[in-house]
């Protein structure tokens, strides 16, 4: 197939074509050209970019598609189908599912699953053997089978672990990944501990209790060495630390999630359980710090943390209803929402897909004539409309159902593989 990009703005600012408008030529999964104007006549198809953006394509960093053990929830082929709607190209796929992702053969079974699929699925090993946090997996040999990061989905309990896992990681040279929250602090907890929960009466998550697992985690590595990866801030002193960290030369990266820079926890005065997700909402001052650490670097990345849940687990009372929601589908909108007058397309592509490289350790690509094209369209300036009936993931708990937010993708290119969304 010959495909043809025409008048796309390309934004790639490692790149020589960084804000210029220029087609591109792609054949074969490559990019053959890429010229002010190409002659399209012996294209197979031509993709009008006239007016948007074009950038490497979007890692998510951190999903869940529930598959083994509780596919009726979102499933794997599906899940990947609702994050080529959000414009990812890469997923990083999280391990605790039934059975946690614990060995080779586990990481065998999800590569040869998603073979085949536009969006490639990149599996997250878990550090611990099901995801217990007492005894290291076999890394190695996870890594080799196509693992490109190590975590337990949550904080790791073990200090010893930790620290131990961080220096075997160095040989591997991949990044583990950790959620930061101590679970004793957090117990009971089903939103942010401030005014706003003790006027409804619920139990709080208070702010510390990500804090004091992040000054670990950083002290941790500054003893071990080997490549962190903090997946959620939320608070603004977590933020401070992180900063703090980087400016010492540890080789830390962090993440948020999209909607985390949209929402604080005065949208739970509704009891929406669409809006129950951990880490939870915080006060402004720490969602305008998160903006601000995402502006200067200090956050490297955003990803989706999409957690489909089936509607018996959130259409319930708010206490007992599930934590998490469905938004690889709408991660994009969410960031264009949340950075609001701070947002660029430079942005955009720092967060989605520069950001996350950097993570992982890729080298740093570029829109370039023989280049693999792996590229996504889109627009900072049109809106999406997220209807009920073309919503793709199988979980509709999201509180963007039914709404238009800013932000629309028109298209990925993964290699051969090809994604134009009409609508």
């Amino acid at each position: 197939m010959r495909w043809i990009i025409q008048a796309a703005t390309i934004i790639d600012p490692n790149g020589k074509h960084h804000l210029k408008v220029r087609d591109l030529l792609i054949e074969n999964g490559v990019i053959q050209d890429i010229k002010a104007t190409i002659d399209a006549k012996n294209a197979d198809q031509v993709i009008d970019g006239k007016g948007k953006c074009l950038s490497l394509g979007w890692i998510d960093l951190k999903a869940h598609f529930r598959d083994p053990g509780e596919e009726y929830k979102e499933g794997l082929l599906n899940g990947l189908d609702a994050a080529a709607r959000g414009g990812f190209t890469r997923v990083l796929c999280m391990p605790s599912t039934f059975p946690v992702i614990d060995s080779k053969a586990q990481v065998v079974y999800l590569k040869s699953r998603s073979e085949g699929h536009p969006v490639s699925l990149l599996p997250v090993g878990s550090l611990s053997q099901g995801g217990k946090g007492e005894q290291m997996t076999e890394m190695f040999d996870m890594m080799n089978a196509g693992v490109v990061a190590f975590s337990d989905d949550a904080s790791v309990e073990r200090t010893s672990l930790l620290s131990k896992s961080l220096d075997y990681s160095q040989a591997l040279n991949v990044p583990l990944m950790s959620i930061c929250l101590d679970p004793d602090l957090s117990e009971g907890g089903v939103m942010h501990e401030g005014k706003v929960s003790n006027s409804l009466g619920l139990k709080g998550i208070p702010a510390v209790a990500e804090e004091i697992r992040v000054a670990r985690d950083i002290e941790v590595l500054r003893y071990s060495g080997g490549k962190l990866h903090l997946m959620l801030l939320s608070s603004k002193r977590a933020v401070e630390m992180v900063r703090k960290a980087k400016k010492e030369g540890l080789r830390i990266t962090a993440g948020v999630a999209a909607q985390q820079l949209c929402y604080n926890h005065t949208q739970l005065e509704t009891f929406d359980s669409n809006m129950k997700v951990l880490p939870p909402y915080r006060e402004e001052s720490d969602r305008t710090a998160l903006i601000k650490g995402l502006k200067d670097g200090t956050i490297d990345a955003v990803c989706s943390n999409h957690e489909p849940e089936n509607i018996e687990n959130k259409k319930r009372e708010f206490e007992h209803a599930a934590f998490g929601n469905s938004s690889i589908e709408a991660a994009f909108s969410l960031l264009c929402k949340g950075l609001g007058k701070h947002l660029s397309p430079e942005q955009v592509v720092q967060s989605l897909a520069i950001g996350p490289r950097v993570v992982l350790g890729d080298e740093q690509q570029s829109i370039e004539t023989g280049s693999k094209a792996e590229l996504t369209l889109f627009s900072i300036e049109e809106e999406r409309h997220y209807a009920a009936d073309e919503w793709i993931s199988h979980s509709h708990n999201s509180p963007v159902i039914g709404t238009s937010l800013p932000g629309k993708v028109y298209a990925i290119v993964n290699g051969e593989q090809v994604v134009i969304q009409n609508d």
